[in-house]
């Protein structure tokens, strides 16, 4: 990680992850034998609340457990991604074993197919039972388990919505095995990919195979992305990898952004409520997680209805927001300025004086809205003064 500021933050989420990790044994009837997990919750998790977390499953988990666990740490806190269940895989020994593949199609078989059933019939149901977990799973595997999670893509339903391959060692065909999936999936994936100039080079060139394949595919489902970084190594190029492989898989969670306000809701066809609304549904569906829409981003989706010179999306974000938080005076106050701009003076004045009896915020005190109706109550007695001298006349 070239960014000194940002290695230390990381390091600092790091120690910080470690200090709230469970250890715990899970005896696994595929394998016959029990498997040290690494567990991570959420800092907030309350067992007792409706809100659900995706999962995040971590091969390799004695050493690529704390990396993932830090960078969750760190773009969590800076709500680029929602609040996830980390859970580590502890393989050691264990992890050719885990890996053994077919030669041909490098697929699992034998010991690999049983670390396969694990996962797949008995890891992720416990979880699931046990933690308010969503329908998001991550998969994050570097080096031969990078390989070996390519396998739960070929599930009728992949097992994971969403792959982290880690200078991945592919065995025999399964890179392409892994493009042919990939063109025809009907489900929604995302796939990350990343090598490096320093990556070892038989796995370097056929990532790099792969990713020529990769790049080519027209569907609609899959969301791809790949990363060969500049001076870095089989090891380092990992905490640089899962940085980027985050924050492209819950890109759509971050909050609204210049670029996406110019990109997109600019030119949305309809009002700028129904705008914020969807792209909070399909965070629902995507990641099966609730995310509250904040007043900054209506503010900014305000801002964007003047541009737009779009009086009927002002309007209705007002009222978004008194539906959304019925005690602040944000929506009220866009209501009334609304009624204002029409020229609707009563209507503005009842508005407004409405919103001194809600909360404040920080840039709609009582002072400022006083001012709007002080200003409206002058307009509207001079207005009648003057329709009282013409009916005299």
């Amino acid at each position: 990680m070239k960014n000194p500021i940002l290695l230390i933050f990381s390091l600092l989420f790091c120690a910080q992850s470690f200090a709230q990790v469970t250890y715990e044994e899970f005896e696994s009837r595929h394998l016959n034998t029990s498997r040290e997990l690494k567990i991570k919750l959420p800092d907030d998790y309350d067992p007792e609340s409706e809100l659900k977390h995706p999962v995040i499953i971590v091969f390799d988990g004695e050493y690529l457990f704390e990396p993932v666990s830090g960078q969750v740490s760190y773009q969590t806190y800076f709500d680029e991604m929602p609040e996830s269940i980390i859970v580590g895989v502890v393989q050691g020994k264990e992890r050719f074993y885990d890996s053994y593949f077919d030669e041909v199609s490098g697929l699992p078989i034998e010991s690999g197919d049983h670390f396969y059933k694990f996962i797949d019939q008995e890891l992720i149901p416990y979880i699931d039972s046990k933690y308010n977990t969503s329908k998001f799973k991550v998969a994050v595997g570097h080096d031969l388990m990078g390989n070996f999670i390519n396998s739960f893509l070929f599930h009728e339903t992949p097992v994971f919505q969403a792959y982290i391959n880690l200078s991945p060692d592919f065995k025999g065909t399964m890179n392409e095995n892994v493009s042919a999936r990939l063109e025809w999936l009907d489900n929604d994936v995302f796939y990350y990919m990343a090598t490096a100039d320093g990556d070892i080079k038989s796995i370097r060139d056929k990532v790099r195979i792969t990713n020529d394949n990769l790049k080519t595919l027209d569907n609609k489902n899959l969301t791809y992305y790949f990363d060969e970084f500049v001076g870095d190594s089989h090891y380092t190029l990992v905490n640089g990898a899962l940085s980027n492989a985050l924050d492209k898989i819950f890109e759509l969670y971050k909050p609204l952004d210049i670029k996406e306000l110019n990109e997109k809701a600019l030119s949305y066809e309809g009002t700028l409520d129904d705008y914020i609304l969807e792209r909070y549904q399909r965070i629902d569906d995507l990641f099966g997680v609730f995310k509250p829409i904040s007043e900054d981003e209506l503010q900014q989706l305000i801002a964007l209805a003047e541009q737009r010179e779009d009086t009927e999306s002002f309007y209705k974000l007002g009222k978004l927001a008194n539906k959304l938080n019925p005690n602040s005076s944000f929506g009220t106050y866009y209501m009334a300025l609304h009624a204002e701009k029409l020229g609707k003076t009563r209507k503005a004045v009842k508005l407004y004086e409405s919103a001194l009896t809600l909360d404040e915020m920080s840039h709609i005190n009582r002072e400022f809205i006083m001012s709007h109706v002080e200003g409206l109550k002058f307009v509207e007695d001079d207005t009648e003064t003057e329709l009282e001298d013409d009916e005299e006349n």
